[in-house]
């Protein structure tokens, strides 16, 4: 089991990380900002303004400069939602998402459409899965609640939004249940919508409901064949169920699909192992 999770770890890592490499070039140091998250309580308005200021002000003097022509340019024309761009896409390149996703939101706060809501409140939730301190972690997923809330006023009836703010309630709140409330009130709907299934599997497997997990995983791939992490989070589940044969099928069927040959290498590798014990 544990070579298996540091195999998973690190593939499933590089399909989240794909999101960070469309925007993010050069990484700068940590920034310890964190004791300005007010745990539990959105931090839209002064708190948030507070924590983007504490990481503005440990920027390298190099990064000051650019990040002042950047800001005397946004002065003027605060305005228009596009002026945002370039500080958004400043913080992107010096790998510091919550910064971006917080200038998303002014965006959207300009810009008042369900759309931008959304954009700022999954930057948000992208966001937090670069976050290591806990009370950090909790105040971004409210930031991301609190924008998708803002949309779904706009646009109640946008599945994939409540769908993430569901998600949200269930990974970064201590009332995971309303979460898991939302999310079967849009299976009544919409079976057979991946993400919804993906959600459901992810808090069945985080929750050690992993019979529920291996039956949510199994749906996925019946909706969605090409799903590749589908098939290595199925083995997971399955190995710790203490099942190796159906460990192994869907270890083979993942180094079947995935394109990369260091990957299918690393897992077959994990399968021979698994065959010899």
């Amino acid at each position: 089991m544990k070579s298996l999770n540091k195999l998973q770890i690190t593939i499933i890592l590089f399909s989240v990380l794909l999101f960070v490499l469309l925007y993010f070039a050069n990484k700068t140091p940590e920034t310890k900002a964190e004791e300005l998250a007010t745990k539990g309580k959105p931090m839209n308005g002064k708190g948030m303004q507070d924590f983007v200021d504490a990481k503005t002000s440990t920027l390298p003097d190099s990064l000051k400069k650019v990040y002042t022509l950047v800001n005397a340019t946004l002065q003027k024309d605060l305005k228009n939602p596009a002026s945002l761009d370039s500080m958004i896409s400043f913080w992107d390149r010096i790998m510091q998402p919550d910064v971006a996703a917080f200038y998303t939101e002014k965006k959207a706060e300009i810009a008042k459409t369900a759309e931008a809501w959304f954009k700022a409140g999954e930057r948000y939730y992208y966001a937090v899965r670069f976050l290591k301190q806990p009370e950090q972690m909790e105040a971004v997923y409210q930031q991301a609640m609190f924008c998708f809330e803002k949309g779904l006023e706009k646009e109640p009836n946008n599945t994939a939004a409540r769908i993430k703010l569901a998600s949200c309630y269930v990974d970064g709140t201590a009332d995971p249940m309303k979460g898991i409330g939302m999310l079967r009130d849009i299976e009544k709907t919409d079976s057979n919508n991946v993400d919804l299934q993906l959600a459901f599997a992810a808090f069945s497997s985080k929750s050690g409901q992993l019979d529920k997990a291996v039956k949510r995983f199994e749906k996925v791939i019946q909706l969605k064949p090409d799903y590749l992490e589908a098939y290595l989070y199925l083995a997971d589940a399955y190995e710790q169920l203490g099942n190796k044969p159906k460990t192994i099928e869907n270890l083979q069927k993942y180094a079947d699909l995935v394109p990369d040959k260091e990957t299918k290498d690393e897992i077959k590798k994990y399968i021979d192992k698994l065959k010899s014990n």
